[in-house]
């Protein structure tokens, strides 16, 4: 029998207008990284999040890495980051030779921990070593406790960088996802909740500093008519092409966090009262984009193990992955220091355990969602009651 077509697990949703900017690009030879595209789009970002200055870059990854460097992260030292999180958001902090302390997440958003944070730079102030930044990652689209963590970096002096790579167009507060820390950071990668195929952009009120991350994003050339450099740079900016592509994406955000969304609640009210399903809360005074609708599943409640789901549903054609893996429990950061939420208690390695997430792209049909829902039903239906012909 042949098989259903594939269902992704977050695909690329092309506005229409995409072509537009790119021929311009093309009509006036904008082919390099320079251009009214790159100008439009910084600009139109800068506008949406209410922020001074927005730099475009070619990757998330790119945008952490200026940050670092703007704040001065040198060989030796310290800069705290999310544990439960894609290696993007701590592998810059290497790059710069400094040393990664990873902080668990708390239950109510998923995100760094406050009070785990608290031990750490306590014990931090005690060593003589306080960290050089902090790195808070706004997990699946859901903000992180903004308030609380900006009131203990502020407590310590420590800059507090928000890796906000999947919460674009999401609301603290009122305020947009990025938008709170010394630094923010975006990323339009494939899978995000709009592209640019690949790419990124940092975002702040300090526009000087915005200023010298693009002098080093283009190879640090300094103001010489012949080629002059007096520091180390990086060719990180993006193109005038892919930043057309992302001005018809940012058009259409707004729509694309709706239906995300949307899409979320159909999961919610379609599985909700299964028992040992929990989905990601969502805090109060806080709007999630729902990039990826994520949830739990307790084995011990449905008889199977997220694992067990995640191979069922991949022979069904359906995408469904793991919540990150902690960087924690990852070989390249094995013998990094880690504070978990409580003592003997690490909520991201329960995440991790027991999280998955669902299709979640914003072109999926309503039939393909209501299939992904009635595989996930069968799997999760008690063996009990369908052996005494219950179901």
């Amino acid at each position: 029998m042949q098989k259903e077509e594939r269902i992704f697990l977050s695909p690329p949703h092309m506005s229409g207008n995409e072509q537009f900017y790119i021929k311009e690009a093309f009509r006036s030879n904008w082919i390099a990284p320079l251009g009214s595209n790159v100008d439009g789009f910084e600009r139109e970002l800068a506008h949406y999040n209410g922020v001074k200055q927005v730099e475009v870059f070619n990757s998330g990854t790119a945008a952490i890495h200026l940050a670092l460097r703007l704040l001065d992260v040198r060989s030796g030292d310290t800069v705290f980051c999310s544990s439960l999180t894609f290696v993007a958001s701590v592998n810059p902090i290497l790059y710069q030779g400094g040393t990664p302390v990873l902080i668990d997440s708390e239950a109510d958003t998923w995100n760094m921990s406050p009070q785990a944070l608290v031990r750490a730079l306590e014990d931090a102030q005690k060593q003589g070593k306080l960290p050089k930044a902090i790195i808070v990652v706004h997990l699946y689209g859901q903000s992180a406790q903004m308030d609380e963590l900006l009131a203990i970096g502020d407590a310590y002096g420590i800059p507090i960088v928000e890796d906000a790579a999947e919460s674009l167009g999401s609301t603290y507060k009122g305020r947009k996802s990025g938008t709170l820390g010394k630094f923010g950071i975006f990323s339009f990668n494939g899978n995000k909740i709009i592209t640019t195929s690949g790419g990124g952009a940092l975002l702040s009120n300090d526009e000087k500093a915005l200023d010298k991350a693009t002098f080093i994003a283009t190879q640090a050339r300094d103001p010489a008519t012949h080629y002059q450099h007096s520091e180390i740079g990086y060719n990180y900016r993006m193109s005038n092409i892919l930043s057309g592509i992302g001005r018809a994406q940012l058009e259409v955000l707004d729509l694309r966090v709706a239906q995300r969304r949307a899409v979320f609640t159909t999961y919610d009210e379609a599985l909700r009262n299964i028992p040992g399903v929990a989905f990601q809360p969502e805090l109060a005074g806080t709007k999630s984009n729902r990039w990826l609708t994520a949830l739990t599943v307790d084995p011990e409640q449905t008889e199977i193990t997220p694992q067990e789901i995640i191979e069922h549903m991949t022979e069904a054609n359906i995408e469904v992955r793991p919540v990150w893996k902690p960087m924690h429990l990852q070989p390249l950061f094995e013998d990094v220091p880690y504070y978990p939420h409580e003592v003997g208690n690490s909520v991201s390695d329960q995440l991790f355990e027991q999280g998955i997430c669902l299709p979640s792209g914003t072109n999926m049909s309503d039939a393909d969602q209501q299939r992904v829902i009635k595989r996930f039903k069968e799997l999760l239906t008690p063996k009990k009651l369908v052996l005494n012909g219950t179901l």
